[in-house]
Parts: C-alpha cells; structure tokens; sequence
C-alpha cells in the first residue's frame, strides 16, 4: 500500500490495521502533517494544525500498544486521525469561528462532541476553515485564506464545514466532524463528493453551550464512505446531562445499521423544492438516476415533495439571529455579516418566527407518514466559483443563498435526519449528489439505504488529482 492509498483508506480500515500492528498512530500522524503541509497552503482546508499536540498525541498511542495484551479493550478509533471544525472547541487549541480578532483565542475546554471523539481514540489533527461564524454557505472568511475544491481550485468546498469536507476529500484526514444549520454538512460533501450526515434533533449534545438557534444545527459527520460517516455518529451520539432536547440511544449501532435488512421502502423523489421551482439540470438528473435505482432494488418509488412555502421568511430570522448570538462584535464581523446582523429584530420577531417555523414543519414531518425516504437535490445548482458573488450587495447574494441552498433548511426547522450521498460528477468533473431524507429519528433507514446505494455506484470514490 503506498502513502497516497493510506491517505484515502477509511477510518474503520486505519484503526484495523493499527490493531493488527501494520500501521502506528505516528506513522498515520506524521502522513497526514506531510500531506497538510504539501496541500493545505493550495486548498486553505485547515485553519490552524496541531502539529505538536497531534504528534504528542500519536507517540503515546504508539507506546501504549506496545503494552497492550488485548486489542480488543482499545476504544474503536484508537490512533485515527481526525479534523474538527473551527466553530467547535477543543481544549488548547485556537477556536475562531472564522474571525480574524479570535485567531489567538485558545479554548478552554472541550466540547462535549470533541469530548467523546477523545474517548473513541481518534488523534485530532488541527481545526478546518469555516464561513465566518458559519453563517455562509461557501467558506471564505475575511482575514483567511479562501477554501477551495479539491476537485477544482477556482471552486469552492461549500460551507460553513467547507474546510472539512475538502480536508477528507482531498485525503488530508480520514474522517471530520462538522455542524449543520442550514445545510452546512451536507451541502460541503456535496460539492467535494464525500458523504455527510445531518443527524435528528436531538442526537448529538451541543453541551456545554447550547447551540443558540433553537434546534435547528446538528453536529455532525463528514467521511468518504457511508460506513465511515454512521461510525463517527456512534461516536458523538448520546445525552450529555442538561441537554434541551434528546433521542433515545438507537437499537443497533448506526455502523451495524449499514447492514440490516431493509424490506420495501415507500420513497418519494423531487426535484422542484417549492416555491423556488426546479434544480439545475445535473441536479435533476442525479435525483432521477437514485430514484431509478432505488426502483431496482425494489422500493416503491414515486414523486411527492412536501410544501415548504412560508418557510424561507421564519427560517432566515432565526439564521440571521445566530450571527449576534455568538457574542462576538457586530463591528469585527463582515459586511455581509454585519447586513444579517442589522435583519435580526427584536427579541419578540425571534419568537415569532420559531413559532411560525414549528408550525410549518408540523406539515413537513406530516408528509414522512406517508413516505419513509425523500430523494431531493442538496443544492439547487452545481457549486460556485470562489469569489463569485463577492461583489453583490448583501441583499442580491442573500437571494443567491436561498436559492442554492434551498433544499437543506427544511430538515434543520423540522429536526428531521438527513444524508448527503454523491452521485457522480457534472460536465466541469465536480461533484454532485443527492441527500436522503427520513422520518423523525430514522438515521438507521438512511444509512442502510445509503449504504446500498453506495455499492451500486463504485465511482463516486475516485481521488481529485490535484491530491494524488
């Protein structure tokens, strides 16, 4: 196996080979910091490398596996590496929320998420870029150097977890952790054509903080395989003492679920999201070619869409109200922060708004009593240009926003699961996928589902060659 084949071999694969002593945790360690630093510099997928912290990390893990009788008793990911978002925080390491006056803010702490990927073994290999306090959907934070596509530097990875869907695609970690409040896991491995879930409401803690937004974000899990991806999310799954809302912990693990049966499956496919009308022609098209398959497996497939009309305008005060609630300085954020900030209202047009935003995902979660499965786009159109509407006013790239993302908030208003699949590759040779949608709590159906469609479909995990 060459470096390059290690570099891409699954998380669940590195921590085998580590137990059976083919491979140490500084070995993993020290390829992925020659490759951050051969790669990062082109695709900004990283702000901040904990190169000291990460090799300490992997030498203690290499000696103590010379002491171990029993691989058996080592947690689950014990020496994989791993990348987490820079809007998470991990104790001793910057957490900047993608503004340059936090870039010397070292946490405190950890967060609990973090705490937990901690306690499954993983090495954390430094922080990846995000929007500015992740509000937007492509990651280019003033004060930073833009993320870019690793299937194509002039593009962008998406956003707010652009840094680490490029970061796994581009093989410069195995796994990430990402958060999502309004398709910010899902749309990034859309455009870097790796997998990535948006768990339940309920499922991962954002303890100790909170995550301020009234249970529209999820932590989450960026892999380049379905199995991968429902691993982490065992891994970050689970009530944390104090938490508003919470899930039961699921009958079977989320990685024992890519194997359970699956009988007939009542799904329903769009590509038209109400009232913003169709997707972009490759989109549509990778949402009929996954129907079709879903088809011949012998699900019964149909279209069928719920009605999200009356959403954007709640959904976008809530969003707005999530840049002031990270108490950071209106006046350090950027312009077009600083525009969502000034839209935010007052305290009672919040509440408002979360109401009129429960009611209407009341109708959405009605639609799942009909269909277990819905098959829509993740984006609306391909992924855009680094910089492209850098020159809009924040009024003309707000509409250029709801229009791109437009599939991916309903999930977050109604709490429902969601997983970003890729399909292939447009015209340009970037990525395109699709997301799986299921009822309340259902991740399990997804990921099975996900799991098959994933081996249907062996191309989608070819390598960007800028990496390779």
């Amino acid at each position: 196996m060459t470096n390059t084949d290690l570099a891409f071999t699954p998380a669940i694969e590195q921590a085998q080979l580590i137990r059976q002593g083919q491979v140490s945790p500084l070995e993993l360690v020290e390829l992925y910091l020659a490759r951050i630093q051969q790669f990062n510099p082109q695709l900004g997928s990283y702000f901040s490398i904990a190169t000291d912290m990460a090799l300490a990390d992997a030498k203690a893990k290499t000696e103590q596996l010379t002491q171990v009788r029993d691989s058996a008793e080592l947690p689950p990911f014990f020496g994989v590496p791993i990348a987490i978002k820079d809007l998470t925080a991990v104790q001793g390491l910057p957490c900047t929320y993608g503004t340059p006056i936090l870039k010397d803010k070292i946490a405190p702490y950890d967060d609990g998420v973090v705490a937990r990927i901690k306690q499954a073994g993983f090495i954390i290999l430094g922080k990846t870029a995000t929007s500015e306090v992740g509000s937007l959907p492509y990651t280019e934070p003033p004060g930073f150097a833009p993320a870019r596509n690793p299937w194509n530097l002039e593009y962008t990875p998406g956003g707010s977890s652009g840094g680490s869907a490029a970061a796994v695609a581009a093989g410069l970690c195995p796994i990430a952790q990402g958060s999502d409040g309004g398709g910010s896991v899902r749309g990034p491995a859309s455009c870097c054509g790796v997998v990535g879930i948006k768990p339940a409401r309920g499922r991962v803690s954002f303890a100790p903080v909170g995550d301020r937004q009234n249970g529209i974000a999820a932590n989450g899990s960026i892999a380049r395989t379905v199995a991968d991806a429902a691993a982490l999310l065992d891994v970050m799954s689970g009530y944390i003492p104090g938490d508003p809302y919470w899930l039961p912990d699921p009958e079977v693990s989320f990685l024992e679920a890519t194997g359970q049966p699956l009988g007939q499956l009542r799904i329903a496919f769009s590509t038209a999201i109400p009232p913003l009308g169709d997707a972009a022609e490759v989109c549509q098209q990778a949402v009929h070619e996954t129907a079709r398959r879903l088809e011949e497996m012998g699900h019964q497939v149909e279209p069928g869409c719920p009605d999200f009309r009356g959403l954007i305008e709640p959904f976008q005060k809530v969003w707005q109200a999530g840049v002031t609630a990270t108490g950071i300085p209106v006046a350090a954020l950027s312009p077009m922060n600083q525009w969502i900030a000034a839209q935010s209202g007052s305290a009672g047009e919040y509440l408002q708004a979360v109401a009129q935003m429960q009611i209407i995902s009341r109708q959405i979660v009605g639609f799942f009593e009909h269909f277990q499965v819905l098959v829509l786009p993740v984006y609306m159109h391909p992924t855009i240009r680094v910089g492209e509407w850098a020159d809009l006013s924040p009024e003309e790239t707000l509409q250029n926003i709801i229009r791109w993302v437009a599939p991916c908030p309903p999930f977050n208003a109604s709490g429902l699961p969601a997983i970003a699949l890729p399909t292939g590759f447009d015209s340009k040779g970037l990525p395109v996928g699709v997301q799986l949608v299921g009822r309340p709590a259902a991740e399990a159906t997804l990921i099975a589902l996900a799991t098959r469609l994933e081996a249907t479909n062996p191309g989608i995990h070819q390598r960007p060659a800028l990496v390779v």
